[in-house]
Parts: structure tokens; sequence; C-alpha cells
């Protein structure tokens, strides 16, 4: 993410690194999780934290992941809201945004081998999402952002 999209970042939601509790009243919610998708991946919560532009997006691809049989590569889900900058370096992460989410992120450590398999990591870039497995300089397996606020 570039210094463009961090200030679109900031333009459309403002700064949760100065108004958290502002940025969170507006953009934020308990979402619910589907009973069938908890059912068919166990490793999620029944609720999530994010941001409500990702609430839609991301329900469909945990379907799309449970309609082509890769749903069962998910372990551990590992977050997805937490206001703070990316990992060693200056730039607010799309976590503090709650636009972005982490799994199976002891199997898929930030600069390290990524676990997913091919068919997994296609589904999330058909549904139009980021796949930090794709980060040619600093892969981050772990990490699925949505850009579609944009």
């Amino acid at each position: 993410m570039g210094l463009k999209s961090q200030s679109q970042l900031k333009a459309k939601f403002g700064n949760p690194t100065v108004d958290a509790l502002g940025f969170e009243r507006k953009w934020m919610k308990l979402w619910d999780i589907p009973d069938d998708i908890n059912k068919a991946i166990p490793a999620l919560p029944n609720k999530m934290y994010v941001n409500t532009y990702m609430v839609a997006p991301l329900e469909a691809t945990f379907r799309a992941l449970i309609a082509a049989g890769v749903h069962t590569e998910i372990r551990t889900y590992d977050g997805c809201f937490v206001i703070r900058k990316m990992r060693g370096l200056s730039s607010i992460s799309l976590h503090s945004f709650g636009l972005a989410v982490d799994l199976n992120a002891a199997w898929n450590p930030l600069k390290g081998k990524v676990t997913w398999s091919k068919k997994f990591l296609q589904v999330w870039r058909d549904n139009l999402w980021t796949v930090g497995a794709d980060w040619p300089t600093r892969t981050d397996g772990m990490h699925f952002q949505w850009d579609g606020w944009l």
C-alpha cells in the first residue's frame, strides 16, 4: 500500500490512530459469521470485528473457499482489527482500518514460507482480494486485504 493509498484511506475513513473511537463508531461492525460458514470453517470465531466494507466480500470469499473445497486449509484465525503501524514500517496497517484478515499466521509468517495451496490463494484473488503471499519483497502469506473500498 503506497502513500497515495494511505492518504486515500485517511481521507475516506479518518485516521484511527488519532480518533480510534470515532473511527470505530462510524466504520466498524461486529459481524455475526453465518452458522453454515462457522460449521464448515471451525477455526473462525462466531463473530468478527471488521470494517463494514469488508463484510460482504469476506462472506463471499469464505463461501467460495468452501465451494472450491479448500476451506479446510484454514487452521487459525489470527485477527483483523488492531490499530498499529505495519511491522517494521512507518505506514499505518490496513488492520488499523479493519480491512485485513490474518489466517494461519504460525504457518505463514511475515517474510517466510507460504503454505497455502495455489487454489486457495487463487480463490482470494478471484474475489478481488490483495494476497500478501504475492508481495515480492515482503511476503506475508497470512495476510489478505480488501482494497475494494477504493
